[in-house]
């Protein structure tokens, strides 16, 4: 992070040194909330969670090289104390970010962010220092972390934002204001909380509500929740997807024999084509989005191109293409999962098999239950069972409790009957009937929400093979 002192950071938060012989003192490395990433002189934010509560480590922290804690109560070590540990990381984040004058571009959605995140950091990346958001951190603690990453040389700060109610965005557009926002879809991802997709839009459009005169609002054309967001904002909105009308456009799309889509990519300026190294035609939305955000920082066609061409997978078990020795293929999506997404991992999974079907190769698909979708839960897992059906995908094997069993319960309705798909019990079950079962050529996808842990199947059908493994 910048450097600051113990005396700017006490009155940036409000708070009140304790145990301080020196408030000259500067924190010059990164603000860490795990002891074990402490580096010299970090400042350690202490937080008191369910299980455990930073304050016990607060000691081993100062021992380990930081300078000072950032803490709710005295910790006998140097501290600066403060009523609230979050409000407090936020407010020294947004101080940090007003010093740097970084341009901020901030995203959100309910389904894409962390894929559309890791192609916008790729892009930036190669025009000037940047700083993104890593993995999924998007809250209220991940964002401020960060956000005080950055340094005087960082030129573009990407941060994903998420929500889990009405205000949530604009609290966190409030810490570090953006200059650009960008909006990727309004999906059913966490509907059993909002109650309907128009309260998701409403959520998530507080970040266009938030942007300067002089900003850009970057809105999905395709999707018309986005779209409407345009009259939301007072800046200068700009339009991606394949809609004829869209500023930056996607033609042409296709994907190549092995499932990477392919496409020609046409901004204001210019059309260049693209071959992404990632996998499924959902991704091409993804790109489209990177895409639009790179040509308002001033990127040609070209590079922009090139660059979406070459980029990959930053954050783990997105559709993270693993080949086995034995000609199986891995493809662990399990980090998360919703409606939309799923559909998007199935439609992906097809096309991946499709050239391997011929040659007998057949296609699994590992799937769990889809988390916070209230009333709606019934329905949208029996649309996915129905959807592999539709998409011939040969082996679908349900994992877990009543959600995994509406899961099958779809494909049963659809018209998969014997073994074309099963229900078993837990990740275990899972593991022992693929391994019982895996042929060289199959293609197996896994993928649930985060709180089912379906990544220990992908894991465990890579552990047990010999040799090295080809990650694509």
């Amino acid at each position: 992070m910048i450097a600051l002192s113990l005396a700017e950071i006490a009155g940036i938060v409000g708070g009140q040194p304790h145990d301080v012989p020196d408030l000259s003192v500067t924190v010059t490395g990164p603000v860490v909330i795990d002891s074990r990433e402490v580096r010299q002189g970090s400042l350690f934010a202490a937080f008191a969670g369910e299980r455990v509560d930073g304050h016990d480590y607060a000691e081993r922290a100062v021992e380990a090289g930081a300078a000072a804690v950032l803490a709710a109560r005295p910790v006998g070590v140097p501290a600066i104390v403060v009523d609230d540990v979050v409000a407090a990381l936020g407010a020294l984040a947004r101080a940090a970010v007003e010093r740097l004058g970084t341009t901020v571009v901030a995203l959100t959605g309910s389904a894409g962010k962390t894929s559309t995140k890791d192609l916008i950091a790729q892009i930036l990346e190669r025009k000037a220092p940047t700083v993104w958001t890593p993995g999924s951190l998007n809250n209220e603690i991940g964002l401020p972390l960060t956000a005080l990453r950055a340094t005087a040389k960082t030129r573009h700060l990407v941060l994903e934002m998420g929500a889990r109610g009405i205000g949530h965005i604009e609290y966190l557009a409030g810490l570090t204001p953006p200059r650009i926002g960008l909006v990727l879809n309004v999906g059913s991802a966490h509907i059993g909380e909002f109650g309907s997709r128009e309260a998701i839009a409403q959520a998530k459009g507080e970040l266009v509500e938030v942007l300067p005169e002089d900003g850009a609002a970057i809105l999905n054309a395709d999707d018309p929740l986005v779209r409407a967001m345009a009259s939301r904002t007072k800046a200068r909105v700009i339009l991606f997807g394949e809609a004829p009308d869209a500023d930056v456009r996607g033609e042409n799309v296709r994907l190549t024999d092995d499932g990477r889509p392919a496409f020609a990519l046409h901004t204001p300026t210019g059309c260049s084509d693209v071959t992404l190294r990632l996998y499924g035609e959902h991704h091409v939305s993804n790109a489209l989005a990177a895409a639009a955000v790179a040509h308002e920082l001033g990127m040609s066609v070209t590079e922009i191109a090139d660059a979406l061409s070459g980029a990959g997978t930053l954050s783990r078990w997105r559709m993270e293409v693993t080949e086995r020795p034995d000609g199986v293929t891995v493809v662990n999506d399990a980090y998360n999962a919703n409606p939309e997404s799923m559909k998007a991992a199935l439609r992906a999974l097809a096309a991946m098999g499709k050239a391997r079907q011929a040659a007998g190769g057949r296609t699994w698909a590992v799937l769990g239950q889809m988390a916070e979708l209230g009333d709606a839960s019934l329905a949208e897992h029996d649309a996915v069972g129905r959807l592999a059906v539709r998409l011939n995908v040969s082996k679908l094997v349900a994992v877990g409790g009543q959600e995994a069993s509406w899961l099958q319960l779809g494909a049963y309705n659809e018209g998969s009957w014997g073994e074309e798909s099963v229900h078993v019990s837990d990740a275990q079950a899972a593991v022992d009937l693929l391994r019982s079962e895996l042929r060289p050529g199959d293609v197996v996808l896994v993928k649930a929400s985060r709180s089912v842990g379906l990544e220990k199947v992908a894991l465990a059908l890579l552990e047990t093979t010999e040799g090295e493994v080809a990650v694509r």
